[in-house]
């Protein structure tokens, strides 16, 4: 850690101590004319400015910012930091004071020859020094201790200021970043596992379909009898049009073209129309949110309708779309069992998907039900 680093905190706490002695007298004072209605605007800009004078110390000698607003919280953060300058800021005065008496006091021993012969006898180790030596090495260690606890002394100020007055910029863009940073990776794995959901579809339904179609086509180009092959024909037909429905299927699971042709309502009402159980949709939106928005509002609702049917056993789906000044929501209940997984492959992956859009995702399922699922994401996609 750099030498001026280390200076600026020092300065930085035994400012602290002198304006915490100042903070308690005008906190009282403060405290004193604010049940006053007519005094009581002076008492708050007595705690204004102290908190400003606060956050620019905090600023020129600790490299820290914060954001919050002063209120009761900065009354509280004036109190508690008052109380620590005052004591941090002693320890530091008196740690200095002792380490340098120690110091200097040593060094001139040593420099005028006038040190002393002093035995030190330690468990089975005996030695002889003189203590100008030991002054030195007390001095040393004293001072070392005091930067020590200037550095822990910055570090509560700084936690002290994050908990009362909010977190800084520079902790704001740290979150964030490491935010963006387990998003990105979340939709990395949300985009594998939807892969591997389209390849076991393909795998298990087109595929399978398509080898039975070919063994009847086969089956029916070899059969001498007309009337057998005839049949066989009639079998190839209605599997392929069962391919053509599962082709159709497995297209509409991956991205429905309704729901960049006509929005968000039509989309839900398709999924709403194929699913096997009733499912309601209340539609509150008055025009179209952003189309990373609409897509992950889709597949929210569409994830949680099939695993209310699939898993669920629900007899009952109710969709709700609503929005506020800056935010849209889907929530999605259903009278089904409960006991969904929030960590589960679907939920997760859903999850991912929102939170990557500065969204929010909530999953409440009892044991018993019911369960309701609930994503809210800003109107406006994040730009990155």
């Amino acid at each position: 850690m750099s030498g001026n680093r280390i200076a600026r905190a020092l300065v930085g706490v035994l400012v602290g101590a002198v304006l915490g002695l100042a903070e308690v007298v005008l906190l009282c004072v403060a405290l004193l004319l604010h049940p006053v209605p007519a005094v009581r605007p002076a008492a708050e800009r007595i705690v204004n400015r102290l908190t400003a004078l606060e956050r620019a110390r905090l600023n020129t000698c600790f490299d820290h910012e914060t954001t919050g607003r002063p209120g009761r919280a900065g009354r509280r953060y004036l109190a508690v930091r008052a109380l620590f300058g005052l004591l941090s800021g002693y320890g530091c005065a008196a740690g200095l004071f002792l380490g340098g008496l120690l110091l200097f006091g040593g060094l001139w021993n040593l420099a005028g020859g006038r040190a002393r012969a002093v035995p030190v006898n330690l468990p089975g180790v005996r030695l002889v020094t003189s203590d100008g030596i030991l002054g030195v090495t007390g001095g040393t260690v004293v001072l070392a201790l005091t930067v020590l606890g200037i550095l822990a002394a910055a570090a509560v100020e700084r936690r002290l200021a994050d908990h009362f007055l909010g977190p800084g910029t520079r902790e704001l863009m740290r979150r964030r970043i490491a935010e963006l940073t387990a998003t990105r990776s979340g939709v990395v794995r949300a985009v594998d596992d939807e892969r591997r959901r389209i390849e076991r579809d393909l795998h298990d339904g087109v595929q399978q379909r398509g080898v039975a179609l070919a063994m009847l086509l086969g089956r029916a180009r070899g059969n001498p009898d007309p009337a057998r092959t005839s049949a066989l024909v009639e079998e190839a037909y209605a599997e392929s049009r069962r391919l053509l429905d599962e082709l159709r299927s497995v297209a509409w699971r991956i991205y429905p073209t309704a729901l960049d042709e006509l929005g968000l309502r039509t989309a839900l009402a398709g999924v709403a129309e194929r699913t096997q159980v009733p499912v309601t949709v209340h539609y509150g939106l008055v025009g179209r949110p952003a189309s990373a928005i609409e897509t992950a509002l889709y597949f929210v609702a569409r994830e949680a309708i099939t695993n209310a049917v699939k898993h669920a056993g629900a007899r009952e789906i109710l969709v709700v779309v609503t929005e506020d000044e800056r935010t849209v929501s889907v929530a999605i209940s259903d009278d089904g069992a409960g006991g969904a997984d929030p960590s589960g492959g679907g939920l997760s992956g859903l999850a991912r998907r929102v939170l990557a859009l500065d969204g929010t995702f909530d999953v409440h399922s009892p044991p018993g039900g019911p369960t309701r699922v609930v994503a809210t994401l800003p109107k406006d996609a994040p730009c990155g």
